[in-house]
């Protein structure tokens, strides 16, 4: 039997370097699931956030609505266009 066919066709090297990146990514004291831990807290304080700009508009919908008069706004606007039109009669 040769090394080639009990290995799959990699070297020892390759076999080492699986071996490494598999001890770091799952050896130790459980890294992914504290990465999950992380992810996990980052949603919470994501969503707790979302929560306080909700609450931020909440309190600013209490204060009282103010409307824009659109009688007095259309009567100022037929003033300007009087204002207007006897400044460009007197230009001419």
């Amino acid at each position: 039997m040769r090394t080639e066919d009990f290995m799959g066709g990699l070297s020892i090297w390759h076999w080492l370097i699986v071996l490494v990146v598999g001890l770091l990514v799952f050896g130790g004291r459980g890294k992914i699931s504290d990465m999950m831990g992380d992810v996990a807290k980052g949603i919470k304080s994501f969503k707790k956030g979302l929560s306080e700009d909700d609450s931020d508009e909440a309190a600013k919908s209490d204060a009282p609505v103010r409307s824009i008069d659109h009688q007095a706004a259309a009567a100022d606007t037929a003033r300007r266009a009087e204002t207007s039109s006897k400044v460009e009669r007197s230009m001419s």
